[in-house]
């Protein structure tokens, strides 16, 4: 089939198996080319198909020779319709995987069932007896089910206390408008905590250190992102800033069990704005990130997912012997520091103030916003025909369907 994009707001309802392939291609080329980081041998990714997460595969994988496992709930192809592009990018990363030697096998699922924590439990044990020395939790989902109740719970990006209002970007027309958010309601809170807060990191944690399948000095790593004052109503006060803080609250549980058992720690790293699946959904964040990529990019700082993940692992995590990494006053990694320079928020909220749809072109990025968008699905990569009649019907080698 011919496959193109489809786009429905801020989702795109197809995915294209050769180009997700090559942008997994063109990470691990990436990666190849940095020095080699002296580092885990055994990693668990949970959230291990798109973004961060794929990008902490790939480093683990190709910057530091680990063998890896990765949780994720991805669909396959059937009839007419495409395979989800995490299906594809997963299917690409394993492929390279076992042409290098290296151990790579995925579990499909949903991560936050105890079905499937025992399903990567069981793995862990059969093929490498334990010693996971690694754990990336890199989860992102609108609903959660409760695996001891069974309540399903969904997450809302809402402020919380009083109407939010600020502009936002259109990201296919480049049309700049006002939106206006109605504050959460207790209840909404509460169920975008029990969603992306850090219940379910703990109850992985804890299931993997009983089962005895997590090695002495283990890492585990657990994602966040904080953002500037500008975008502070809407996330880093609003209800996900409200999960983040529970995420932070569980990790100082985590850290406090898996060092006195296991000289373990567990580690919290703030990362930069970038597009994602779940950062498009937030209102006034892709017009923040259309901003501040073409001031990076101007200044020679931009990253992407792969280049955050190549640092945080050669910068932070893995430093040689005597070396201490740099933590902020609340211990949380920054590698969010480069976005948050003084210099380069001013001339954010100095853009912010001037944008509007008839200057969206010449003071943002979103030309180069709406690109990345639609690579995340595999379209607009280099050296691609998407005239070309491909199959949809792509299989990830360790996985049954």
């Amino acid at each position: 089939m011919i496959i193109q994009p489809k786009i429905r707001g801020f989702i795109c309802t197809t995915a294209h198996p050769t180009g997700c392939a090559a942008n997994v291609a063109e990470q691990i080329a990436y990666v190849k080319r940095q020095a080699k980081i002296t580092g885990p041998k055994r990693v668990l990714v949970i959230g291990a198909s798109t973004g961060y997460g794929l990008a902490s595969r790939i480093v683990s994988a190709f910057g530091a020779g680990a063998a890896t496992i990765g949780v994720f709930f991805e669909r396959s192809a059937a009839d007419k319709r495409t395979a989800t592009a995490g299906w594809y990018n997963s299917a690409a990363f394993e492929t390279k995987a076992h042409a290098e030697g290296l151990y790579a096998k995925s579990i499909n699922g949903d991560a936050f069932s105890d079905a499937i924590k025992q399903e990567t439990i069981d793995l862990i044990r059969r093929d490498w007896g334990g010693g996971v020395d690694l754990v990336i939790y890199s989860l992102a989902s609108p609903k959660r089910q409760d695996p001891d109740t069974g309540i399903v719970y969904s997450s809302c990006l809402k402020p919380i206390g009083q109407v939010y209002r600020n502009k936002t970007i259109d990201i296919m027309t480049g049309e700049v408008s006002e939106v206006s958010l109605t504050p959460a309601t207790d209840d909404e809170i509460a169920q975008t905590v029990a969603v992306m807060g850090g219940a379910d990191w703990a109850r992985w944690m804890s299931q993997l250190h009983q089962a005895g399948v997590l090695a002495r000095g283990v890492k585990t790593v657990a994602y966040t992102y904080i953002g500037p004052e500008l975008t502070f109503p809407l996330y880093h006060k609003g209800t996900i800033g409200r999960a983040k803080a529970d995420l932070e609250a569980h990790a100082i549980k985590i850290h406090q069990q898996l060092a006195n058992d296991l000289q373990g720690e567990a580690l919290i790293s703030v990362n930069k704005a970038l597009v994602t699946q779940a950062s498009a959904a937030i209102p006034v964040v892709p017009l923040y990130i259309s901003i501040l990529y073409k001031l990076m990019k101007q200044q020679g700082l931009h990253e992407g997912c792969i280049e955050q993940i190549e640092r945080l692992f050669s910068e932070r995590l893995y430093l040689p012997e005597g070396q201490k990494p740099a933590r902020d006053v609340a211990g949380r990694i920054r590698i969010d520091d480069w976005e948050m320079r003084e210099d380069l928020q001013q001339a954010v909220s100095e853009c912010w103030a001037q944008v509007n749809s008839d200057t969206s072109l010449t003071l943002t990025d979103v030309l180069g916003y709406r690109a990345e968008f639609q690579r995340l699905f595999g379209f607009g990569c280099d050296g691609v025909d998407y005239d070309k009649d491909v199959s949809a019907d792509v299989d990830i080698p360790s996985i049954d369907k």
